[in-house]
């Protein structure tokens, strides 16, 4: 078995580029065998980049997250196309909207949101969206401007009636460390109620720990154990579960199995 985490915040977990890189191969070692760094603005990126971009395995995503939505840098438009010319850079994002913590104003939020849909569609690149307390803004956007390349919910957070709604855009769902919480119903409805071949697996790390590993900060290592989880959910087998997730994670972001 071999396991693909869609999403993970490498340089938040360590500043330190040989602890980076330490992540990585604790994660190699639990079979987590490809990672999509992720990266909340555009300041971030370089470093993450640099000391990652040589590592089989491992893949990036470039965007500003609705967190940095006062200050996206200078000439940030023009920085993410670049970036996303860069090797195994495979994704737009993190990008979306965040009304729970209020950053900016939602017509600012929803400027940066449509901005990298727009660039997402131009560079055919897929988009990771970040959604909190924003869901309907979110899918009447993307309604109206899904990137060609498709778009993944990264650490789904809706409902099962919402997922169904989304599913007519043929778009991801991607699940975290909560999904194994067991006040998380609308989450376990959901997977019940979503086709399979639209399910992915993240860590979210260094945050959204599994139930397994509460107190810990979270890895990529600990992947299986959501994925474990979602095997009981599901009453599947988890080497064909597995095997399903990483074939739908490799259609996803346009990579050979």
């Amino acid at each position: 078995m071999q396991y693909f985490d869609t999403h993970a915040h490498i340089g938040l977990i360590y500043d330190d580029p040989i602890e980076r890189l330490r992540v990585i191969q604790e994660a190699k070692l639990a079979r987590v065998t490809r990672i999509v760094s992720i990266c909340n603005n555009l300041h971030d990126f370089p470093s993450v980049y640099e000391t990652l971009k040589s590592v089989p395995g491992v893949y990036h995503a470039a965007g500003v997250a609705p967190s940095e939505v006062n200050a996206p840098g200078r000439n940030w438009v023009q920085t993410i196309e670049e970036r996303l010319k860069l090797p195994n850079v495979i994704a737009v994002g993190e990008t979306g909207l965040d009304y729970h913590h209020k950053y900016g104003d939602k017509r600012s939020q929803i400027e940066l949101f449509i901005t990298q849909l727009e660039i997402a569609e131009h560079c055919n690149r897929p988009v990771i969206i970040h959604n909190r307390d924003a869901g309907k803004d979110v899918l009447d956007i993307l309604f109206e401007r899904m990137p060609s390349a498709g778009a993944v919910f990264h650490c789904y957070s809706e409902d099962a009636e919402y997922a169904k709604r989304a599913e007519s855009l043929g778009v991801y769902f991607s699940f975290a460390g909560n999904l194994t919480y067991r006040n998380a119903r609308n989450l376990h409805e959901t997977v019940l109620n979503i086709p399979i071949d639209r399910i992915l697996i993240e860590s979210e790390s260094p945050f959204m720990v599994p139930a397994e590993y509460r107190g810990k900060r979270n890895m990529p290592a600990y992947v299986p154990s959501t994925v474990r989880f979602l095997a009981e959910l599901l009453d599947m087998d988890m080497e064909e579960l597995s095997a399903q997730l990483w074939k739908n994670s490799c259609a996803f972001f346009s990579l050979p199995e």
